[in-house]
């Protein structure tokens, strides 16, 4: 009787061991549940944008290349300009009166011009005299009509001609060439400065700076007046090194000033930069604005521009997985499973990104619970 009860008390033990080892037996693992979708042939719209300062199309610093005393000054900060219209007039009676001096210098050379010629005309005539002289003389010594002596003095008269002649002629070229020359050039060194005496603007624009006032004296080595041309504006901004090769010169972008916001422009890329700004990875770009009298300069801005990438493999963006070395991948679901997949991406927006390699068309990715799954993880779909 006692054995038959240790017997059912060491059953009731083993059958309370197989029910403690069944509770801690590991369970099945369960299926994740994602979201997927096809991979599609498509375009990638990327909008480009970038912000900036609205600067003068140009701006030019004018200077006097004449010191003188303005006897008046007839624009000022603000003023609108326009090219070739009058700013400072200088004094130029000293001017008036040294060009008085350098035309009577002038003719006074082109009259000693004249009075050398006629010295020279007379030259020219001894000298052929000399030479008809020195001729029949030497002709009648073969005839025994003259003698050595006679031929000799035709000689020494005709070289002395000569010599009369070379010398007027000297004169003649260095009074009526350089001589003319150089009293002409002062004249009209002189008539140059009267004229850069009237300072004019350059261009049409805007008076920002002035520098002098009627009664001063100018200097040449500081700026009168500054004029910027504000007809055309130019939008100055960066954008990254992912959109510069997006950008090209001649391209149409959308404008939006800060200041104007219900009111957009239209904007033309005057320069792409080749070379990164001291901001980093980010290139400058130039967009032209024709100004419509709204604009001013130092305006804040945004641009934007809308890209359209040539025709590829599409996926949603939450579909890839991006690694810190610059890898990615995505997750392609076949027969209940994940299975992970390196790609090569290329240009991408805010919702999509093209692959370049690694999947094909119609194939299906996960895009929920990407960080979650493993390599041959069952999903349910």
């Amino acid at each position: 009787m006692k054995t038959r009860t240790r017997i059912w008390h060491l059953v009731a033990a083993a059958a309370a061991v197989s029910l403690a080892l069944a509770g801690c037996a590991p369970k099945s693992t369960p299926k994740i549940s994602v979201k997927t979708a096809a991979a599609r042939q498509d375009h990638i719209v990327r909008t480009i944008e970038f912000s900036g300062v609205i600067v003068p199309n140009r701006t030019l610093s004018i200077f006097s290349k004449v010191a003188g005393q303005a006897t008046s000054v007839t624009s000022d900060v603000g003023d609108r300009v326009r090219a070739g219209q009058l700013l400072v007039q200088i004094d130029t009676k000293e001017l008036n009166a040294q060009l008085a001096v350098a035309e009577a210098a002038a003719a006074g050379v082109s009259d000693q011009a004249g009075s050398v010629k006629t010295s020279l005309e007379t030259a020219r005539l001894n000298l052929e005299m000399a030479q008809r002289s020195y001729d029949r003389t030497k002709t009648l010594l073969d005839t025994k009509v003259v003698t050595q002596s006679q031929l000799d003095d035709a000689q020494t008269k005709l070289d002395l001609a000569r010599a009369a002649f070379d010398t007027a002629n000297h004169q003649y070229q260095t009074v009526s060439g350089s001589g003319i020359a150089q009293a002409q050039a002062q004249v009209n060194l002189i008539r140059v400065q009267i004229s850069n005496s009237t300072i004019t603007s350059p261009i049409d624009g805007i008076v920002t700076n002035r520098n002098i006032n009627p009664g001063e004296i100018t200097s040449v080595s500081s700026p009168l007046f500054t004029v910027a041309d504000v007809a055309t504006l130019k939008l100055q901004g960066n954008v990254s090194q992912d959109d510069v090769v997006r950008l090209a010169v001649g391209d149409t972008v959308k404008v939006v000033v800060d200041a104007l916001s219900t009111r957009g422009y239209t904007g033309r890329v005057e320069q792409v930069g080749p070379i990164a700004a001291a901001t980093g990875q980010y290139f400058p770009v130039v967009v032209s604005l024709r100004n419509d009298g709204k604009l001013l300069a130092g305006m804040t801005a945004k641009a934007s521009m809308d890209w359209t990438s040539p025709p590829g493999i599409v996926v949603p963006l939450s579909a890839v997985t991006d690694a810190h070395d610059g890898s990615a991948s995505v997750f392609v679901v076949a027969d209940g499973r994940a299975h992970r997949r390196d790609v090569t991406l290329g240009p991408r927006n805010d919702s999509a990104v093209q692959v370049v390699s690694g999947l094909a068309v119609g194939e299906v990715v996960a895009i929920s619970g990407v960080s979650s799954l493993l390599d041959g993880m069952e999903v349910a779909q």
